[in-house]
């Protein structure tokens, strides 16, 4: 593991989704299941988050996009909190979605609306926005 690769990972991965997240899911994790967050703290978080290519925003929006494609909800409410964190207004994130509707198909597009949808009421409460 490449340690200076893997605290960057940990830091972006904190800013995006807050550290709360963060922390249980690293508290959580046990001998089985901790190269995968590590794996995905280096590399994800580390790697491809922590290049400066693209800024955070475009990041969420291109995973808002992604995950609605894949019908990954668990993912997708958690992305749709860091995409408000990273500063994606509710208006772009149903942009997206609309988007998704045309080019991934409206039954995903309506999964993703309903998953956002509380996702955003969620991030509103804890963030009293």
């Amino acid at each position: 593991m490449d340690k200076a690769l893997f605290d960057k990972g940990f830091a972006n991965r904190k800013a995006v989704l807050g550290a709360t997240h963060v922390e249980k899911s690293w508290a959580s994790a046990d001998d089985f299941n901790k190269p995968m967050q590590e794996l995905v703290t280096e590399y994800c978080w580390g790697a491809i988050w922590g290049d400066d290519t693209l800024p955070f925003k475009t990041r969420s929006i291109a995973n808002l996009a992604m995950l609605t494609a894949m019908s990954q909800h668990h993912e997708l409410a958690v992305h749709v909190k860091g995409a408000l964190t990273n500063g994606v207004t509710k208006e772009e994130i149903r942009a997206v979605l609309m988007q998704a509707a045309i080019y991934c198909g409206v039954p995903l597009a309506l999964a993703g609306f309903r998953v956002a949808s509380e996702a955003i009421k969620a991030w509103e409460a804890e963030h009293g926005a």
